[in-house]
């Protein structure tokens, strides 16, 4: 067998795996993510208290006890508590087959269980925290971001051993601070180095999908520089009438500050934050633009009358995927506008969110931006910006001709569609992070939130169907994994590339 091309994908029963996957889905995993669901275990940045609320650890409990049930050989699952961080979810599973040995290949499959918060505009029959079904959509927070991730995990190998299909070892996490930027991950990766391994396939469900007719595979992420932009000019509030025209008002201050990084009639963000986009991604979006169209821009909730920032689809995808984009997610020192008298306020705050590119370091672009904020302030103002910890973005390495073939194969089988590769423009801080401790690692980075899922804002929902599918097309690449590695291999497989 040429150990570079995926192996024939025979052994694995197309067919019996849907079937078997669709009725775990609905026996098994639909009721415990319906459970998920309720739980309001909001990542600790949105809840500092989660260790007196006890959210997080019904969620861990659930999570735990739905694993430890599954019928999967040799399967340990346990929750890693390390002093004054959130818990980790660790689950083990032999290699089966050819290549059950000591030492053998492992496969690293990574979700999280902390939530993103309430946020408000869920329509009419739907809460965050009320799960609702509506045939394929099932309803609520956290379902699809991405509380299916362990569920699915698990299916997959479940469902392979069912049809005595070989697998390499594998190792799950599932991680509770990632909606908080994963700071407690890299010292579970520590903790856990020895009995992790060295992954040379890993499989994060985390990501998204450009629609629910095929599988994605994420080739980048953006990373991400944010914190607290704050104007100060008065040490009260004072009588507009008095003081306007004399005193500058700090919103304006701050305005003139936001248009130092950023063109407010373009949306360009300034030359500092750029990199130069490797073609090979430029390829990749032209062909995902191709099967996207118009639903790259047509999937959001725009107004009557509203529009996107250009009508060239390729020139969207890769502002969402390799451009810089600042965003104003939160202001204070804004009274409600019930309570908003003629008073020119003290001072004005906002809370800055700047995607930067997947090759962008995020250290240095948190320190470029805070001096071009900063410095030489208008009129003396004070001014301010508090970074908080920022996410490192990630750029896939190259693909190996097996992990491109057994992708595409198995989107053919389960979706009857070809693979599409496409970048994301959101953050998953665990992917830079095994890329650099992995560097021999081949990465699948896929999930569930595609039109409509809207994570992190109302009315999330995970699409069940896709799901499903997305299940059995992890089980076949992982069995596809095991076909290309040297059966009771330990160490890095030369022939990859």
């Amino acid at each position: 067998m040429n150990p570079t091309a995926a192996a024939p994908s025979a052994a694995v029963n197309g067919k019996s795996l849907l079937q078997y996957v669709d009725g775990v889905w609905e026996r098994d995993i639909v009721p415990a993510i319906t459970d998920y669901i309720r739980i309001p275990n909001k990542s600790p940045l949105f809840d500092p208290q989660w260790r007196e609320h006890g959210h997080m650890e019904r969620a861990v409990a659930l999570i735990e006890d739905w694993c430890r049930r599954r019928a999967i050989r040799g399967l340990k699952v346990g929750t890693v508590r390390l002093p004054d961080r959130t818990p980790l979810i660790f689950i083990e599973i032999p290699a089966s087959g050819d290549h059950a040995a000591p030492g053998a290949d492992t496969v690293l499959l990574y979700g999280h269980l902390d939530k993103q918060p309430e946020m408000t505009g869920w329509r009419a029959g739907l809460d965050p925290w009320t799960p609702v079904r509506e045939g394929d959509k099932l309803y609520g927070r956290g379902g699809a971001d991405d509380g299916y991730a362990a569920f699915a995990s698990l299916c997959a190998i479940e469902a392979l051993q069912k049809q005595g299909v070989a697998h390499a070892r594998c190792v799950v996490l599932i991680e509770a601070t990632e909606e908080s930027g994963s700071y407690d991950l890299p010292a579970y990766v520590e903790h856990l180095a020895a009995r992790i391994g060295s992954p040379s396939l890993v499989v994060c469900l985390d990501s998204g999908c450009g629609d629910y007719e095929r599988l994605w595979s994420t080739t980048s992420l953006r990373g991400i520089v944010a914190g607290n932009l704050r104007v100060q000019i008065l040490g009260e509030g004072v009588h507009s009438g008095d003081a306007s025209g004399i005193v500058p008002s700090s919103f304006r201050i701050l305005r003139s500050l936001l248009s130092r990084l950023e063109n407010e009639k373009t949306g360009a963000v300034i030359k500092d934050f750029h990199v130069e986009v490797p073609e090979q991604r430029r390829l990749q979006a032209r062909k995902a633009a191709k099967v996207l169209k118009d639903s790259v821009h047509s999937k959001f909730p725009f107004v009557e009358g509203a529009r996107p920032i250009s009508d060239k689809v390729v020139e969207l995808i890769l502002n969402r995927t390799w451009k810089p984009a600042l965003a104003i997610t939160g202001a204070a020192g804004l009274p409600a506008l019930q309570d908003a008298g003629n008073v020119l306020r003290p001072y004005t705050a906002v809370k800055i969110s700047l995607r930067v590119p997947p090759t962008c370091e995020p250290r240095a672009a948190t320190a470029r931006l805070k001096a071009i904020l900063e410095t030489d302030p208008p009129y003396g103002a004070h001014v301010s910006f508090e970074a908080e910890k920022g996410s490192v973005g990630w750029n896939a390495p190259a693909l190996a001709p097996w992990l491109e073939q057994a992708t595409d194969r198995a989107s053919r089988a389960f979706y009857k569609k070809p693979a599409v590769y496409l970048g994301e423009g959101g953050s998953i801080p665990f992917m830079g992070m095994l890329g650099e401790k992995y560097p021999q690692a081949q990465f699948l980075i896929t999930g569930v939130l595609g039109p409509g899922s809207n994570a992190h804002g109302p009315n999330e929902f995970l699409h069940l169907a896709y799901a499903k599918k997305l299940t059995c097309c992890v089980a076949q690449v992982v069995a596809d994994h095991a076909g290309v590695r040297p059966p009771h291999s330990g160490g890095p497989d030369p022939t990859r590339t």
